[in-house]
């Protein structure tokens, strides 16, 4: 059930960062509050699964998760560079933390 949770904390850790950039945009207050709501299920859901994963990894996994969830939604939903060198270096994060995972 941690890693479940941790999992949850990163996607939700996605979606505050993605808020970050949308209210940057519009300056809207919902914006505002979704950007908090994110971050906070994130904050709530990361300290669950510490209960049971080691800080290191679970904090490792779920900045992994964020920055290259982050990452791909903005080169997906933001035009941000597409280039062959990004997509590689988070399929480094992403294998780093599949490795995380397998030997935890």
């Amino acid at each position: 059930m941690a890693w479940v949770a941790l999992i949850a904390a990163g996607f939700c850790e996605i979606f505050g960062v993605t808020m970050i950039n949308k209210f940057n945009q519009d300056r809207k207050w919902t914006s505002l509050l979704l950007l908090t709501i994110g971050f906070i299920a994130s904050f709530i859901l990361l300290s669950f699964a510490m209960v049971s994963i080691p800080m290191s990894t679970a904090y490792a996994i779920w900045t992994g998760i964020g920055a290259a969830g982050a990452t791909v939604i903005g080169m997906f939903f933001y035009g941000e560079a597409k280039d062959w060198k990004r997509i590689v270096f988070i399929s480094m994060i992403l294998c780093s933390v599949i490795g995380l995972k397998l030997i935890s």
